[in-house]
């Protein structure tokens, strides 16, 4: 999967900004003037649940968490219509059916009878200005058994824009804008699944990596966050470069210990900067190597896993805490449109 375009630095070095130039498949030139990485206008680190979400029921986001997703940005989709989602879920279907006809869509061995549906999820916005989310669902049954037998859910696939607004009002009408999408399940079926998105909409599909710098960033945006439960600790992910076989570092900060030096290192509380996570990361270093004589900022940080959620530099996410979903869907949101401008 392709990196994402480089971070830049604004003239004082210190706090990091994203590309926000880039073109549509179709009409003109639209861009994003972005912020602070993380921050919404106002400062925040994690923004606090939007109004919409303040009388939600948790429990219809629950099944999202501790799942593993796959990460992927999404250009604007050509006429998509949030009135046709059950147009939306037969068309699909019949487009499966007739892959499953070439043989790219069946399990070895078993025929199954694969049911589509596509259906919204509006607790998952960041604003009232931002698209409500797109659940695609494909359950199946053997054709052999009952019609009454229990459908399984085989794969799920949902887009997503949180706190988007910028590109959502710089785009031309016929465009909906759900630059973010999550896939659980088999590959086959997520190809099959964007292509019918892509030849039906008019939009690109693209893997969304998550370089390092991103990784360090949300290292220090989680450990500053607060969590009811009983925290697990941070845990850190090196791949030590230049070697014949594949080796890892893993390096574990208990959370409490992780929370009192992000706090001595953060200046303005529910803000921060480029050059606060670079002091945060290399006490971390310069502690490891104090114990073990390793420098691990001659490796490369390829996972991140704390209470908030775990993410891997190949792009994949498990969220963790439901009060943080939104949260971590903006920092996501943002990678996302970055990497199609």
């Amino acid at each position: 999967a392709p990196g994402l375009v480089p971070a830049m630095e604004s003239a004082d070095g210190a706090v990091r900004t994203l590309p926000s130039i880039g073109r549509l498949s179709r009409g003109p030139a639209f861009g994003r003037a972005h912020g602070r990485f993380g921050l919404s206008p106002s400062g925040r680190l994690l923004p606090p649940a939007p109004r919409s979400q303040e009388n939600a029921d948790p429990q219809r986001t629950a099944f999202l968490l501790r799942k593993q997703w796959t990460l992927y940005s999404v250009t604007p989709l050509y006429r998509f219509s949030d009135a046709r989602l059950r147009d939306y879920a037969r068309l699909l279907s019949a487009f499966i059916a007739a892959e499953k006809q070439k043989g790219l869509a069946v399990e070895v061995g078993v025929e199954l009878d694969i049911k589509v549906s596509v259906s919204s999820l509006p607790d998952l916005k960041g604003s009232d200005q931002d698209q409500a989310a797109i659940l695609v669902q494909l359950s199946s049954r053997s054709a052999a058994s009952s019609k009454n037998s229990e459908e399984k859910l085989i794969w799920s696939g949902w887009f997503c824009c949180v706190s988007g607004d910028d590109l959502s009002e710089n785009v031309p009408e016929d465009f909906t804008c759900l630059p973010l999408f999550l896939a659980n399940g088999g590959e086959s079926y997520t190809s099959i699944v964007g292509s019918w998105f892509q030849k039906t909409f008019d939009c690109r599909f693209r893997r969304l990596a998550i370089s390092p710098l991103n990784l360090s960033w949300m290292a220090a945006m989680w450990t500053g966050c607060k969590v009811d439960k009983t925290a697990s600790a941070m845990e850190l992910v090196f791949s030590v470069p230049c070697l014949p076989q594949p080796l890892n570092i893993s390096y574990a900060i208990h959370p409490e210990d992780a929370k009192a030096l992000w706090d001595t290192v953060q200046k303005t509380p529910g803000e921060i900067t480029q050059e606060e996570v670079d002091v945060f990361m290399d006490c971390l270093y310069s502690h490891f190597h104090r114990h073990f004589k390793i420098h691990l900022s001659a490796t490369k940080l390829v996972k991140v896993s704390t209470a908030i959620a775990s993410a891997h530099c190949d792009g994949i996410i498990k969220f963790l805490q439901s009060q943080y979903l939104t949260g971590v869907l903006m920092l996501l949101t943002e990678l996302a449109i970055s990497q199609i401008q």
